[in-house]
């Protein structure tokens, strides 16, 4: 089982990792897993855990984490709120500080109570505004996974415990020269590194922005119909059946079907779409959209986590959890990091002892100081996490659901696309163009047995032919046996006697007799691009239905533009080879393939990827789920079998070829923002560093103060955040 609790206190992912870490090894916990956007722990254990457990090892962590069962209130903000009401601490302290170590350039004369007013002023930012980061400091260094705390523990507290011994010192020995206080350095750098933690938790609130519009537009109350009388009921108590009144305005609280009414609903929350949809009974409406004409009446469907909406957030919540590939980078560069700088600042240290003028032992701790601070690599665990999350929040708001964070590298990857036909290329709801049946056939009986077996399927030709059939005024009638075949058809028996509806290669394997006026009406229905299904008994095919499918309208743009981009496009079908025949020529599709089973479109995306392609496969149907699977990323059109959505790694809600264009540029921007990212997260330590340790200071003279150091390595934690929010408006500017 997954428990899911609500963490506070976490500001970056030297904390993410310091609580994940910390749960991890909780007995019974199996695994641990830590958004740090969300300031959520996953616990997976199988059997309970007490809870004081969890409280006793988050204490003994030394970490000032808390941690809270989901049930339990909690303000999103409140961390950041805790953290700012501390910042104001420390500023209202340290500006104090700054102001006395600069008397002398106000002009007044440095007096031996100054350095006491200094000292006394730095306690309540040390052990009170910022002895959180000491407290981790102090954690890191004990249980020997170093992080960047460790670094701004050792500097910031090496300044301060050397100020407090030189102010004994100079009050011991007053006629001392040479020993200088360095209090402001390290208040300024602690409220610096604070400021940093502000900032990233003020934009860790607003990475979920996406989030949380969905759920804002659930409503909370819905009026529901029994017996005649409207009341007013938490959304909540909604049970599958209820029927419901939407007044204009209004949003759709679940799930459900028209009843009466004619509206439009604004579904752009799902959809991307601005225009509203019309509704009128029988059509389906989702929890979340906005009502925003008429009265409609409605029966609820689906409910509570049922709903698309719910299902949507939790996809959401899911890729945000989950790590791309490229994460493991950063983790890898992580681990050998703070060791690598701990070097570093110890190399700085001896250098300037031995080759630095005086006075040698105060500049060397203090460009030692200078390394260990701007080096702080507190970014570097936020460079794919900020990204993704925001990626895939823009995603959803447009209808394109990524299921996990190696989906969306992968997508940007893809240089192969397969696609199926129908629901995909095609608007998947075919219509009857004509049929013809053999002499001495009767008519009813067929057709009311052919009916019943339609009944039992959702293929979109199944149920073109059963609306056909039910508009002609025939009943079905139920089979006694079903029974599906993927990619070929379906046989029932009515009475003893089966009947079958299926494609040639079905009707080829069972040696059925075919009538030559049927034979030769199919070879038509062909010609004129049609889909034709045949209908049989034990012996023979009985007739034939031609059912027409319309090709969607973006399908031929976004073809053409995914080609443009380098992407291969294949069709792999199931239908006749002339219907794909004539579905390549208009979209422009050279390499495709008709007749294909569920096995034959799983085996031609293996030997694609055995040539070292990256493949997408882009399916509708139950017949797809393998294909789907076996892809390097798998593309559900939303309009589909549940089975589809659920075999692959990203779901388009409207179903259109648009979004396979999107969710491949959303992809390779994102891609794009996490280099960015990792661009700014080193290059403020690559050329920091150096200048930390000295660098510049035998030819030009200059020293880069460690609380210079700590404003730059606060701000490359706000550059790199910055600029993985600029994603949020990736639909709004360039792609819409």
């Amino acid at each position: 089982m997954i428990t899911t609790y609500r963490i506070t206190g976490m500001t970056c992912s030297g904390c993410q990792g310091h609580v994940q870490r910390t749960l991890a090894q909780v007995s019974g916990v199996e695994s641990a897993e830590v958004d740090l956007a969300r300031g959520l722990a996953y616990l997976t254990h199988s059997a309970p855990i007490p809870l004081q457990s969890l409280f006793m090892a988050m204490e003994a962590s030394g970490g000032h984490y808390g941690l809270k069962p989901m049930e339990a209130e909690h303000k999103e903000d409140e961390t950041y709120r805790a953290l700012l009401a501390k910042l104001r601490w420390a500023v209202g302290f340290t500006l104090p500080i700054f102001l006395l170590s600069m008397s002398e350039m106000w002009g007044v004369t440095p007096q031996p109570w100054m350095g006491w007013a200094q000292g006394l002023l730095s306690l309540p930012v040390v052990f009170y505004a910022t002895w959180m980061l000491m407290q981790r400091a102090w954690g890191s260094i004990r249980s020997g996974q170093l992080n960047m705390f460790t670094l701004v523990g050792i500097g910031a507290g090496t300044a301060w415990l050397y100020s407090i011994w030189a102010l004994v010192y100079l009050y011991i020995f007053p006629s001392t020269s040479g020993l200088f206080l360095y209090f402001e350095a390290a208040t300024v750098i602690l409220t610096l590194v604070l400021l940093g933690q502000v900032l990233e938790a003020k934009a860790l609130l607003n990475t979920s922005d996406s989030l949380k519009a969905l759920i804002s537009l659930v409503p909370r109350k819905a009026i529901r119909r029994t017996s005649g009388l409207d009341e007013e009921v938490d959304v909540a108590d909604i049970l599958a059946g209820d029927v419901l009144v939407v007044a204009p305005g209004r949003p759709i609280p679940v799930d459900g079907v028209v009843l009466s009414g004619f509206s439009s609903v604004d579904e752009s929350m799902l959809t991307g779409e601005s225009l509203p949809s019309a509704k009128s009974p029988d059509d389906l409406v989702h929890a979340g959209t906005q009502n925003t004409s008429g009265m409609l009446v409605m029966r609820a469907q689906k409910v509570g986590d049922q709903t698309l909406v719910a299902q949507i957030i939790a996809l959401v919540e899911q890729a945000g959890r989950s790590k791309a590939p490229i994460q493991g980078l950063a983790d890898r560069v992580a681990s050998y990091f703070v060791p690598v700088v701990i070097l570093i600042a110890l190399i700085t240290f001896g250098a300037w002892i031995i080759w630095g003028p005086e006075p040698i032992y105060l500049n060397a701790m203090i460009n030692a100081i200078a390394v260990l601070i701007i080096a702080c690599p507190c970014v570097l665990g936020l460079v794919t996490p900020m990204s993704v999350m925001v990626g895939v929040g823009v995603g959803a708001q447009q209808g394109i659901l990524i299921k996990d964070a190696a989906a969306l590298q992968r997508m940007a990857e893809v240089d192969l696309l397969v696609v199926d036909k129908t629901g995909t290329l095609t608007v998947g709801k075919p219509e009857v163009s004509g049929s013809v049946f053999a002499e001495g056939v009767d008519l009813v009986l067929v057709k009311s047995q052919v009916a019943g077996l339609c009944l039992l399927s959702a293929h979109p030709m199944a149920q073109a032919i059963l609306t056909h059939i039910q508009e002609s005024g025939i009943d079905a009638v139920s089979a006694d046996h079903w029974s599906d075949f993927p990619g070929q058809g379906m046989v029932g028996t009515f009475q003893d006697s089966p009947i079958g509806l299926g494609n040639l290669k079905m009707v080829e394997q069972r040696g059925l007799a075919i009538d030559p006026l049927i034979e030769s009406k199919s070879a038509s229905y062909l010609q004129q691009g049609a889909s034709v299904s045949y209908v049989f008994d034990s012996d023979r095919v009985l007739g034939v239905w031609a059912c027409a499918d319309q090709i969607k309208s973006e399908a031929h743009s976004a073809i053409a533009q995914l080609m443009k981009d380098g992407v291969e496009v294949v069709m792999l079908t199931g239908d006749q080879p002339k219907a794909a025949d004539l579905v390549a020529q208009k979209l422009g599709i050279h390499a495709y393939k008709s007749q294909c089973m569920p096995q034959d479109k799983w085996a031609e995306i293996q030997r694609y990827q055995t040539e070292g392609r990256v493949v997408a496969m882009a399916g509708d149907g139950i017949n797809d789920a393998p294909a789907l699977t076996q892809a390097d990323v798998g593309i559900a059109m939303g309009t589909g079998a549940q089975i589809a959505i659920e075999s692959a790694s990203i779901a388009l809600v409207r179903g259109s070829l648009k979004g396979i264009v999107q969710a491949r540029q959303l992809s390779r921007s994102v891609m794009r923002n996490i280099k960015q990212n990792f661009f700014w997260a080193f290059a403020y330590n690559l050329l920091g560093i150096p200048i930390a340790a000295g660098a510049l200071y035998p030819v030009f003279g200059w020293l880069l103060s460690p609380m210079i150091a700590a404003a730059a390595m606060s701000f490359s934690s706000v550059t790199v955040i910055a600029n993985a929010l600029r994603l949020k408006h990736f639909f709004t500017y360039d792609h819409q």
